[in-house]
Formats: C-alpha cells, structure tokens, sequence
C-alpha cells in the first residue's frame, strides 16, 4: 500500500533550480523526427507564451496530464483520428454523469481485473476528462495504433521472456523493475497517462537546465538544454541520456542510451526517444513524443498528450511502505521450495 507525505512545492523549486550548475558547451544535438509543435492559439488569436529571465518559454509550474483518451485507437473509428464536436460533447457529457460509456473508449481508467477500490481514496472518473484535441487516441496518424512489431523484435522478446520462465522468483534481478519500486509506469519515460494517481508533473527551468519532478515515485529528470552531445553509447541508464534544446517555443529534448532492460513495449537498446514540450496557452501545454527503433518497429510513431495547469500540490510517492513486498514474495517462494523438497523426500 503507498503513503503519501505533503511536501513544500516553493522549497522543492528552490532546490532543484539551486543544484543545476553549468556544463561546458558543445554542439547541439540533431533534431529528431516528429510532427510539426501546434499552434499556440486562443479563440483565434495568437497566444504569446511567457518567458523566463534567459528569455526561454516558460513552461514552469504543476502539470497533470489525466485524461480518459485511450493511447491506441478502438477498432471501431478505424482511420476516424477526431470526434465531430457533437460526437466529443456527448461522449464528455455521459463521462461526466457517470452514465455508461465503453470500456475501449476510457483508456487508462477502464475497469481492471486486479486493482485497488480507487474511490475510497478520491478517485472519480467522473471528473477525469477526455484529451482537448477531441483525438479518438493519442497516438496520432490514420493507424492510431502501435505499428506492428518486427520479426526480429518478437523473437528477441520471447527468447527474453523464456530465459526468465521458471526462474521469476531465484531473485530480485528476476522481479518487474515497477515491483522493485525502480521505474513506476507513470515515472518512466516516454511518460504515458494514467487515471487521476500520480500524474502531477512539477517543471522547474534554470540557465541551461530544465528539471521535471514525477509525483509518481518522487523521481526528478534533470535535462541539460546547454548544447552539449550525448554520452558516449557505452554509457547506458536507466531512463537513457537525454538532452535537450529550443525550437521556437517548444522544449526538444532528444534521448538515445537506453538500458535492455527497460526496455519500452519491446524495445531494444536502440530506441530513440523525441519529446516536445509546447505551452499553447497560459493553462495548457502539448506533450509530444516519436518512438523510433529501427529492430523493433517498421517505422516511427508519434503521441500527443495535451497537459492541465494545476494548484497541487506535489506529493511524496513511497513505492512501498518498508518496501517489504521483494523480501515477502521471495521469501514465500524459499518456503515454497522446501515445502516441495519435503514433500519430494518422503
């Protein structure tokens, strides 16, 4: 079970912008392949994003990106990337007085069949709301669906699998990295939606740096924005190297250096991760990434992800209280294996 404690936003903002120091410049990176950033309008007038002291657009502050779109797009839109107005005003509508609406259509929060009772904690689905852009998926294009997965990458990822199969509980190496409280779904990147946990996002920009504290797991994501090159490809972390730099008003940041063994929906080491971060009014920002990995899909494939402007406050995230649940689980299967022996010596 998580726990949360309330810490202060305003001394967290002060850290994170006193630690950044300043790396020597160097070239910046290439810009990877991704749509065009949108437009940042209002009732059809141009929106000018504020700016920071190094002239920068400012996208400090506490984002949450809740939303009811589905990343994949449900079979029955087949090519239908937007809903009609009429079509989005209804389906928002029925979301907001709780009436029924298809499991396909609420992406993160439809039902699962092992959870906890979010309500009791203040989970509503009734105040969650469906993605600004009226698309039917995040995923944009006509597909608006992972492409599918390469011979090459199937067979890796079931030699992957069966290397593991018998041997889930020999050690902590064998366990999910979320269940060893290492990456959190929401925490890693690219950073996907879920339903109203955990999806509070804290930005906070200094010279050269730009800094992204996750609620979920406390984890904070320093991005250099300097012009420096990525390490050299024998360096490999966990969420990759990423840098970045600006385009106009939008936050480019570029990550290659990824480990195998975080890998994302069947990745390699060779996934190539492009993010955009894009302000298009004083209360929204677009997230937008391309997924690339030449072993593993046939070709790239974009998300987009608008994001809300909130009060928070930021919360600590604890994995686990104690974090107790590897030494319990592996502690239950040493029981398990003696059990057996017994059973097999008599």
């Amino acid at each position: 079970m998580s726990y949360r404690s309330l810490v202060s936003t305003a001394a967290l903002a002060a850290l994170l912008a006193a630690t950044v120091s300043v790396a020597p410049l160097a070239q910046a990176p290439a810009a990877g392949r991704s749509p065009r950033p949108p437009q940042a309008t209002t009732t059809g007038k141009t929106w000018t994003p504020p700016r920071t002291s190094d002239g920068k657009p400012d996208l400090q502050g506490i984002w949450t990106d809740n939303t009811l779109t589905p990343l994949e797009r449900p079979k029955k839109f087949g090519a239908k990337e937007f809903y009609t107005d009429q079509e989005f005003a209804d389906l928002t509508r029925r979301a907001r007085q709780g009436e029924k609406v298809e499991e396909a259509d609420l992406g993160a929060a439809a039902p699962q069949a092992v959870r906890y009772d979010l309500e009791v904690y203040g989970f509503d689905r009734t105040k969650l709301r469906f993605a600004s852009t009226k698309r039917t998926s995040l995923i944009v294009g006509p597909e608006g669906v992972v492409p599918p997965m390469l011979p090459q990458a199937t067979k890796r990822n079931a030699e992957r699998a069966a290397m593991n199969r018998g041997h889930e509980f020999d050690s902590h190496e064998n366990r999910p990295l979320q269940e060893r409280c290492i990456l959190m779904g929401q925490e890693r990147i690219p950073m996907i939606p879920g339903a109203n946990e955990g999806n509070l996002l804290l930005i906070v920009q200094g010279a050269g740096y730009v800094s992204l504290l996750h609620e979920i797991d406390h984890s904070t994501r320093v991005i250099p924005t300097d012009g420096r090159p990525h390490v050299p490809q024998n360096i490999r972390q966990w969420q990759g190297d990423s840098v970045g730099h600006w385009e106009g008003n939008s936050l480019v940041v570029d990550t290659t250096n990824f480990m195998n063994l975080t890998n994302y929906r069947g990745s390699g080491e060779k996934l190539h991760l492009v993010e955009r971060f894009t302000r298009t009014a004083d209360d929204t920002m677009i997230y937008q990434f391309t997924v690339e990995d030449p072993e593993t899909w046939a070709k790239p494939w974009t998300v987009e992800v608008p994001w809300t402007k909130t009060k928070g406050p930021v919360y600590e995230y604890a994995c686990h209280e104690g974090n107790t649940m590897i030494s319990t689980i592996l502690r239950g299967a040493r029981v398990a294996e003696e059990e057996a022996a017994q059973k097999k010596a008599k």
